[in-house]
This record gives C-alpha cells, sequence and structure tokens, in this order.
C-alpha cells in the first residue's frame, strides 16, 4: 500500500518562498494601495522579502509540505 500524496496549499505557495537553509521568507503587505503618499524609502522596503515568525511558521510549513520554492 502506497502512502498519500499530501497537497501543497496553492494560495501560501504563492505568498511564502522556503530558502535553501529551510526558512520561510514573506512579504509585506500595504503594497497596493495609497502608494503615491508613502516615502521612497518605505515602498524600497515594501519590496524585500522577510523571515516569517516563528509562531505562524508551524501553519505555513504545513500547508507547504514538499517545501515549495
Amino acid at each position: 500500500m502506497s502512502k498519500l500524496k499530501l497537497k501543497t496549499h496553492k494560495q501560501a505557495a504563492k505568498r511564502f518562498k522556503i530558502t535553501g537553509t529551510g526558512k520561510i521568507m514573506r512579504t509585506k503587505g500595504m503594497k497596493s494601495h495609497f502608494r503615491r503618499r508613502k516615502s521612497s524609502r518605505v515602498k524600497r522596503s515594501l519590496d524585500k522579502m522577510f523571515p516569517l515568525s516563528s509562531a505562524n511558521a508551524k501553519g505555513v510549513r504545513r500547508s507547504l509540505p514538499y517545501g515549495v520554492k
């Protein structure tokens, strides 16, 4: 009897990336609306990816069983 395959949660795969060392990276929100009033420094910082907090990492790892890159 073969083991069942787990399904990847597609929305989580679009929002999170797993690095080669296993860290889960996320992007920040608030990027699409009211960009004109934000400073250039703030807009540049919104383009970067940040590590996910350890409190949320367990749920994201469960929804990405194969470590989608």
